[in-house]
């Protein structure tokens, strides 16, 4: 198999780790500590943001990245993408592939049981002070905004759905453009809502921090505690998730997100009784046509 053009400067290695190895002397002595963090543990830093790995080499994000375009990466996530894919090669993967079952009822107990675990994780990740404030934050919201790309924009319609029928001044934006264009109009009686995985996608961190300059309150969803998007938002939700860069958008992390989401509508309702029982049976009753 070739080599992947890149850029000018070079191509993408063969073998990410072996190029690690075959680097080493001539890497910085802070890039040699993420070198380092990389070698022990690979399987965990297909996992990890940026944020995550730097702290764990003890270097900063910058160092992170010069590492990543040292050996011909535009960035960290293509370096990831890369690890990963070389792990998937890798006979300890293959191995364990092999030991899975394709028998129907035994997919169906493994995932049946991932999906359960996940939900029980969301449950005893759950931090009781954000999850009030958030609720709070949210009804005292003049209108709030939605926000989410790519597969985060699913849940992020999913939400504004259940919103919706309670009344509730909600918005969303599932486009890069339309997320910037709408933080940038947003004032001190707004609040708003984003859902990002890694927590780290430009699009949606860019825009937090617009709409916190503009003086909006922040609330995200997402599975990294250390990750930019944590230090904009007001309150941060966590959510477990254990996606490769070969695994975006598992359903098992979005049973988590909505789960989280459920919790929260209940506590809205419980908060907004009588107003959302009326709403909720006015929606109900403004679809009912539509139905044979």
């Amino acid at each position: 198999m070739g080599k992947k053009e890149i850029h000018s400067t070079g191509t993408l290695p063969e073998n990410t780790l072996l190029t690690i190895s075959s680097l080493f002397a001539s890497l910085s002595k802070a890039e040699k500590k993420v070198a380092q963090a990389v070698q022990n543990d690979p399987q965990k830093v297909i996992l990890m943001t940026i944020t995550d790995l730097s702290e764990r080499a003890g270097v900063g994000d910058t160092t992170v990245i010069r590492f990543c375009r040292k050996l011909g990466f535009h960035g960290y996530q293509e370096f990831k993408l890369a690890v990963a894919q070389d792990l998937v090669k890798s006979p300890a993967f293959i191995e364990k592939q092999e030991e899975s079952t394709d028998v129907p009822g035994d997919v169906a107990k493994t995932v049946t049981q991932k999906n359960i675990r996940m939900i029980q994780n969301t449950l005893d990740l759950l931090d009781e002070g954000a999850l009030n404030t958030a609720v709070n934050t949210l009804i005292q919201a003049k209108r709030i905004l939605l926000c989410g790309v790519g597969n985060s924009a699913v849940t992020a319609l999913d939400i504004y759905h259940r919103f919706l029928r309670l009344n509730m001044r909600v918005e969303v934006f599932m486009d890069g453009h339309l997320i910037a264009m709408a933080a940038s109009l947003v004032g001190e009686n707004d609040v708003v809502f984003g859902i990002s995985t890694s927590g780290s996608t430009k699009d949606i961190v860019d825009s937090f921090q617009l709409a916190k300059h503009n003086g909006a309150k922040i609330i995200c969803i997402t599975s990294h505690a250390r990750s930019p998007i944590t230090r904009i938002a007001d309150t941060v939700l966590l959510v477990p998730s254990t996606e490769s860069p070969f695994e975006g958008g598992l359903i098992s992390t979005k049973i988590a997100q909505l789960h989280l989401i459920d919790i929260i509508l209940n506590m809205l309702i419980s908060q907004k009784a009588e107003e959302a029982e009326a709403s909720i049976r006015k929606t109900a009753n403004a679809v009912a046509n539509k139905l044979y």
